[in-house]
């Protein structure tokens, strides 16, 4: 996240300094930095401690309820009792999917830790990708945000990188990975989400990323060899069909007045 983030306001340096010039921009952008500095550590961690199926749902299924509730705070964008139903759905499934993980009992790791920082991951996510659309909404490029907010995000990023970074120079295979990492599903990624936002809603962004956490599920039960019980198993199923149907419960395109 820090190398991207880096990339990412190098690429549109001036378009980026454009963005951090104006007075409108600058809570959404510290608000969106902050989001980019908590994720990667809610969510990270939250893997380590739940497994990669587990972290990975409950941080990105919760994105588009905490989306959603996030336009409600600050649009009054008004949340359905269809809504409420389908988020209903997901919260039972997340509540399944914590008890379903199937652990080794001395290894230490806490489902109930990983869970609680996968829905603060889920939060972080939400944060900046509503963010991004409220400084969208102001007229700048997607560019020009994107590499403001996650220049920030790398500057308050950069001293959890120096004190922690070392495994990463080890070997090369761990660099090529890093390399891989901030240049892919960081830089390049994020670059295609920031045009993304410019036609569609914030909630609606982050249930469409919903093919992420399914693909990590599948991997890490086929690879990784994780295992769930049936409640995890009902409890993933929950979350899928609860976060999917959201997309049906809300406006699709963005208000009259996003330029």
């Amino acid at each position: 996240m820090t190398v991207g983030g880096l990339l990412l306001f190098a690429f549109s340096a001036r378009a980026s300094m454009a963005t951090l010039r104006d007075p409108r921009a600058r809570r959404w952008l510290v608000l969106g930095a902050v989001g980019v500095f908590v994720y990667p550590l809610a969510f990270y961690t939250a893997m380590d401690q739940a497994g990669v199926a587990v972290g990975n749902v409950v941080a990105l299924g919760s994105g588009p309820i905490f989306a959603a509730l996030l336009e409600w705070l600050w649009e009054r964008h008004r949340l359905s009792l269809r809504w409420a139903f389908c988020a209903g759905i997901a919260i039972v499934g997340v509540v399944l999917l914590s008890t379903g993980r199937v652990t080794d009992e001395g290894s230490g790791k806490s489902v109930g830790l990983g869970v609680a920082l996968g829905l603060l991951a889920g939060f972080a996510y939400a944060l900046y990708t509503y963010s991004s659309t409220r400084l969208l909404d102001l007229g700048h490029p997607s560019r020009g945000v994107m590499g403001g907010m996650f220049g920030l995000g790398a500057l308050l990023l950069a001293p959890v990188l120096i004190a922690t970074g070392e495994p990463l120079l080890a070997q090369g295979e761990s660099m090529a990975i890093a390399a891989y990492l901030a240049i892919g599903p960081m830089f390049v990624a994020y670059l295609l989400f920031g045009f993304g936002l410019r036609s569609i809603r914030s909630s609606v962004a982050t249930t469409v990323t919903l093919i992420e956490p399914v693909v990590a599920a599948a991997l890490a039960i086929l690879v990784v060899g994780e295992q769930l019980r049936w409640s995890g198993w009902a409890g993933l199923a929950l979350i899928l069909v609860g976060v999917t149907l959201l997309v049906s419960a809300r406006q699709p395109g963005k208000s009259s007045g996003a330029s």
